[in-house]
Formats: C-alpha cells, structure tokens, sequence
C-alpha cells in the first residue's frame, strides 16, 4: 500500500513522494513524522536542492524516508497562510517540525507548545521571543539563527564600498518580517555618519513589488538594500531584475541573489543551516529536548560579486573586494 501525502495550495515537491512502507519494516522500527514547512514551492533547482540536502542528512544518520521517517511537507505560498499551515502539520502528528523563515517558526510555536520545532534561518530568535535564550532556548524551540540583523551595517558597507558617492539609499523591506524594528534600528545606526538620506519602501505582498520600484524610482536612489525576508528571497529573481531594470546597485543577503544577477550579497551559508538542521532532528527523535539544546549560529559567511551585473551598470568593482569575495561571477 502506497501512502501519500496532500500538499497544501496544490503544490508537489519533486522528490517527496512517499516509498511504501511494508509490515515488516512498521513492525522492526518505529516510522517518525517530520514536518517541513517553508514558505517556498520548490520551482528552482535551489529549493529543491536544499530540501534534498536535509534528506540527506537524516539519511546520514539513519533515517530514512519510506522506511522509518514520513515527510510532512507543507509549502504555504504566502506568508498569510503560514498560522493554517502549521496548524495542519500539527493535526497530522508530526513528532518534530523542521520550520524554515522566523514568521514559520513564529507560526509553529503558536500552533503548538509541546511538538518540537527545529528552527532554521530564525534572524535573532531572543529578540522576537521564539526562544529564551541562545544558551538554553526553554520550550520547544531550537535550531539556527542568521543572526543577520547584526550584518546590516556590513551590507551598507559593501554598498558604499561599490558606491562611494551614493546619497540616497532604499531599503526594501518587509513590515510583517519579526525583525522589521530592529532592521530600521541598525539601518539608522549604521548610516548615522553617512551623507546620505535613507528611505524605507515596505512591501508586505508580493504582488506590490513593481508598483513600489516605480514609487522607489520616483525617489531617485543611488542605491539599493534588500533586506533578508523568505518572501523577497522566494521571489529573488524578481526583485533582481527590477533592481537592474530601475539600474540600481543593490546588495542582498543571499547567495542566491547573485546567482541569478544581483550585484553583490553577503550572507551564512543557507547549505550549512540546512544541514544542520538533520543534527537537530536527529537529536530530538532519539529523545532530546528541543529547550536543553542551545541555539547555533552561522560559522560560515559568503561573499559574492556578479561581475555581469556590474558591468551593465557601469560600476568599476574595487580589486580589493573582489579579492575578498568567495564567489565572482563573469
């Protein structure tokens, strides 16, 4: 008997379809639930191959999809969906859930207080309230943070570095993103020195960006922050290419960005986050408790430059940080 699984909003992910589970593999191991839940359906090669990155890494250490694991995968499509979507994974009884963004963590943790949640990419859990602590997280949060509000005055830096004469610089962001204030906050901070004016541009759905970088051009900037959100990074491919099109230098906190032709990013390792989670996981089903296992924090940092970008808009990339960057795309 093959058992299958229903994807919310109709979305399917390539690799996840169930194995069959025979009666005598029920009966010699125990068959766990583990739920993945992410914003983003995998319509690019790299949400697929992070999600077959985890799958590899539970298989690593036994776990095995089709033998003694069962993947709940829930993709919400938007982020409005994301409090209907955890509270099915829940409904399913899943034994641990693998959330992917702060506002899916946010989300599971209000849909549950006992089910484990394996946080990934979490921004700064201890100032939005998801854990108690790095150290000792209490509840039944833990995972990896990014961390990445405290780089925001290195992604000014990078793009002041590129632009030197820049006196203007929007900032996209999201109003619904848990770390908004704290965005504003070290943007403030960072530029406080700076000749320059900064804008916030919030953008809440994604149906808004064209509309907002038609405001945004009105405004005239010299430059461009993305802020790190899952929504923006679902829809990268977009944002880059309206950034070109209103020919803005912007830098993004992506790698993936660059890879599909923004200028610069700056960013941990997503990979590494990921992979890290399977230790979790592996951790939690063999009976630890998610609030005694302390939060990890990115190790690995990469910096890439789209030289292609650069050059349709007509900016000279400084040798010193090209040297720096652990990725240059010609």
């Amino acid at each position: 008997m093959i058992q299958r699984r229903t994807f919310l909003c109709g979305l399917t992910l390539g690799t996840l379809a169930a194995a069959p589970l025979g009666i005598e593999a029920q009966q010699a191991e125990k068959v766990v639930r583990v739920g993945w839940f992410w914003l983003v359906a995998p319509t690019s090669p790299e949400v697929q191959a992070l999600y077959d990155l985890f799958l590899r890494g539970m298989r690593d250490r036994g776990w095995v999809e089709g033998r003694n694991m069962v993947i709940e995968a829930r993709l919400a499509g938007r982020q409005e969906r994301f409090p209907e979507v955890a509270a099915e994974l829940v409904r399913v009884g899943v034994d641990v859930i693998v959330a992917v963004s702060p506002l899916a963590v946010a989300a599971a943790k209000k849909a549950t207080s006992t089910v484990p949640i394996v946080g990934v990419s979490m921004g700064d859990p201890v100032r939005t309230g998801l854990v108690t602590s790095l150290a000792r997280p209490g509840g039944n949060v833990t995972g990896v943070a990014n961390l990445r509000t405290a780089l925001t005055g290195k992604y000014l830096e990078l793009l002041k570095e590129i632009v030197p004469k820049v006196t203007r610089v929007a900032v996209l962001a999201n109003p619904a993103n848990l770390d908004a204030d704290d965005y504003v906050r070290e943007v403030h901070q960072a530029t406080r020195s700076w000749p320059a004016e900064v804008k916030f541009f919030n953008v809440a759905d994604s149906r808004d960006f064209e509309p907002i970088f038609v405001e945004m051009s009105k405004w005239r900037p010299g430059g461009l922050l993305v802020i790190p959100d899952t929504m923006f990074w679902a829809h990268r491919a977009e944002v880059v290419n309206l950034a070109a099109k209103s020919r803005l230098p912007a830098v993004y906190w992506s790698t993936e960005y660059a890879d599909v032709g923004g200028l610069v990013s700056y960013a941990p390792s997503l990979e590494d986050m990921i992979r890290r989670a399977s230790v979790f996981v592996d951790k939690i089903l063999k009976g630890a408790k998610p609030g005694d296992l302390p939060i990890e924090q990115p190790t690995k940092f990469e910096l890439a430059i789209n030289m292609r970008t650069a050059k349709q808009l007509g900016l000279t990339i400084p040798p010193s940080l090209r040297l720096r960057a652990d990725k240059v795309i010609e």
